[in-house]
């Protein structure tokens, strides 16, 4: 689905075009510099850690690639980048500077770009730390230093901590053992198998599975090995070696044939950082990939992201994901957030006679044939096929939030289902505070529709089983009285309680079978969502079940009025996307009223959006099976093209049986909830 640039340079031509890419991202942000460099202040709304603290992110994360440009180059360095970071250092360290760094005291953030620093500083100590003064080095070492014995939050966080103290140990600075010794036992605690991190625990589970796993959790601890040399714990650089290598042989499949990363998780406007462990496993030498695959694979990301408007006309990176759009951000993303994208970079260090930029480039693995994997670690469903280049993943999994207490969904998170070529719909900036209905999850999702109209939400979501091509996972409907999220538990809001949901799915090819079951919660007035108010419900006087809708693909249309592009009635409903993509829903059992439900500025794909949904033709019923076939693809769906679906009652259990063509068959077990614990409180005090 469309050509690709990269396959049109040699291998030495590629080197060259990272390389001068490199370079424009690095000049394109000098005219927003401070007198001394210390300060790159870029345009746009500030993040919530004020302009300040997001001066230092964009000196940081840009110093962060130049120090990756440089190592790779071995110093030489037209564009004196050296001296000009060299004299931003000095200058930000200077406490009595009108261009200083904030202190960790004075802004959190500061720890994070402080990482950053540090790894440049180390990739570049011929041509910048060794060149530097006595006096800056010392005040260098007195800034970094203030992270000794800090306080962090338990998730990727630690590592800004380890990185900087190791960094700091090998150049005579302060460090301290116990911040070490922490960082390396957190991050086993963390390791959740089959080379997969969780970001931290939330509730004491593993269940924050996002890009941090590769951008933060895999990287980090490889580079505070590299730094350290023969000083690492023995085993240490192993250890973190073969878990990478791991996780790379399931995120080679996580990458479309467009080559886009999973639209998944939150700081997605980092974009092609998602390549940092990709590039790390061939510096480490701890990949499955070969030498041409990797590059192919890094090739199409970064060129995926340069040709639909990642890069504004005055070459600065964009808050956003193609087209500059808030509604992926998170509060702390401010103007120069979207350099982190530096990691995306970091093949850089390579030298030019690495095989990786001598090889030729090779099909990647979604083009070499169809893939199907279950992913025990968070849970996911994939199956990506070569016809049309897309990744698909159900997500059973982890949806980044505490089990013990209801939230609103992020839209990041909480939906059934991800790809490379389609992106949950996002209508409101995550950063304005703003809440309502267009908060409710509408694509990719199972909910129920309460009498106001408004949509149940489905954080935290209990994975119930994952095998083969199978998933099924529970939660209860509630409804948040605001609807604002965040991807750290929160914010926390009264909510109204209703039945449970139990969701399965079915995934093969492009079509996911979804099968969904809704049962009352027992000790409850199982006929109505609980109210988050004391006297809003009268006893004795229930309201009405409310009805069930099933949301398919959203997708990013050019008109979405264009009755050939969007069709809905019946059981059917078809959305045919930007770039010949087709999302179809079709009612399989118990459902019906197809609709279109059409978005403008929803979604970061595309100005306008259309999405297929699924009504049941009144209340629901208790325990009853509704299934429908949910279908993304380069081509549409023929009816001939669908399994054939039977329900069948087995005990407790309802049954949705899949019999595809060739003669597979799958079965959806979806158990009844009766007896299972409910710590939640029945009018939604969190």
């Amino acid at each position: 689905m469309g050509g690709h640039a990269h396959m049109n340079r040699d291998p030495a031509q590629d080197r060259a075009h990272w390389e001068r890419t490199a370079d424009e991202l690095l000049l394109a942000v000098r005219p927003y510099a401070s007198d001394r460099h210390a300060l790159v202040r870029l345009p746009g709304v500030a993040s919530a850690n004020g302009a300040w603290s997001d001066g230092l992110e964009g000196f940081a994360r840009t110093f962060l690639l130049a120090g990756f440009r440089l190592r790779g180059a071995d110093g030489e360095d037209p564009h004196g980048f050296a001296e000009w970071y060299a004299r931003g250092l000095a200058a930000g360290t200077d406490p009595d500077s009108a261009e200083r760094w904030p202190t960790f005291a004075e802004s959190n953030q500061a720890k994070v770009e402080a990482a950053s620093v540090a790894l440049a500083l180390h990739e570049t100590r011929p041509w910048i730390w060794d060149r530097l003064t006595d006096g800056v080095r010392q005040r260098v070492l007195d800034w970094l230093g203030l992270m000794v014995g800090t306080d962090m939050p338990d998730n990727n966080w630690i590592w800004f901590q380890g990185v900087t103290e190791v960094f700091a140990r090998t150049a005579g600075g302060s460090w301290r053992q116990e911040d070490l010794d922490r960082t390396i036992a957190l991050t086993d605690a963390w390791y959740a198998g089959d080379g997969w991190y969780s970001d931290g625990l939330s509730g004491g589970e593993h269940r924050n599975f996002d890009h941090y796993n590769g951008w933060a959790m895999h990287l980090y601890p490889l580079w505070f090995c590299r730094i350290l040399g023969d000083a690492a714990p023995a085993g240490l650089l192993d250890r973190y070696r073969a878990r990478l290598r791991g996780f790379l042989a399931d995120q080679r499949l996580l990458v479309g044939a467009n080559g886009s990363p999973l639209i998944q998780g939150r700081s997605l406007t980092y974009r092609f950082a998602a390549l940092a462990p990709v590039w790390a496993g061939a510096v480490f030498d701890a990949t499955p990939l070969a030498p041409g695959e990797t590059r192919a694979l890094a090739s199409r990301m970064l060129d995926h992201f340069t040709g639909h408007g990642a890069v504004d006309r005055d070459g600065l990176l964009t808050l956003g994901w193609h087209r500059p759009f808030r509604g992926l951000l998170q509060t702390y993303s401010g103007p120069a957030s979207p350099y982190w994208a530096s990691k995306g970079l970091i093949g850089l260090v390579l030298p030019p006679t690495h095989p990786v930029w001598t090889a030729e480039a090779t099909p990647l693995a979604v083009e070499r044939g169809d893939e199907a994997r279950a992913l025990a670690a968070p849970g996911w469903l994939v199956s990506a096929t070569a016809s049309d280049g897309v990744v698909r993943v159900v997500d059973h999994g982890g949806d980044h939030t505490d089990p013990a207490r209801p939230h609103s969904d992020d839209p990041c998170y909480a939906r059934l289902a991800y790809s490379t070529h389609a992106a949950p719909e996002m209508p409101l900036d995550p950063t304005s505070g703003a809440t309502g209905p267009a908060t409710d999850p509408l694509d990719s999702a199972a909910v129920l529709i309460d009498t106001q109209g408004r949509a149940s939400h489905r954080r935290p979501a209990t994975r119930i089983s994952l095998e083969g091509a199978t998933a099924v996972s529970r939660s209860r409907a509630h409804w948040p009285e605001g609807g604002a999220w965040n991807p750290f538990d929160g914010p926390d809001t009264r909510y109204a309680l209703g039945p449970w949901i139990t969701v399965g799915s079915a995934l093969r090819g492009s079509v996911e079978i979804r099968a969904v079951r809704v049962d009352p919660v027992a000790g409850e007035d199982a006929t109505a969502p609980g109210d988050p108010g004391d006297d809003a419900l009268t006893p004795g006087d229930p309201a009405p079940l409310p009805w069930l809708r099933v949301g398919g693909w959203a997708l990013a249309v050019d008109d979405p009025e264009d009755a050939g592009a969007c069709a809905a009635g019946g059981d059917r409903a078809e959305v045919r996307g930007t770039g010949g993509l087709h999302s179809v829903l079709v009612a399989l059992h118990g459902l019906g009223d197809a609709q279109l439900v059409r978005g403008r500025d929803a979604n970061p794909l595309g100005a306008a959006s259309a999405t297929p949904v699924l009504r049941t033709p009144g209340p629901v019923a208790y325990a009853t099976p509704y299934v429908a076939a949910v279908h993304l693809g380069g081509a549409g769906l023929p009816v001939d093209g669908l399994p054939r679906v039977t329900t069948r009652v087995d005990g407790t259990a309802l049954v949705v049986e899949v019999a595809w063509s060739g003669g597979i068959r799958d079965a959806i077990r979806l158990p009844s909830p009766a007896g299972i614990a409910d710590p939640w409180k029945r009018l939604g005090r969190p």
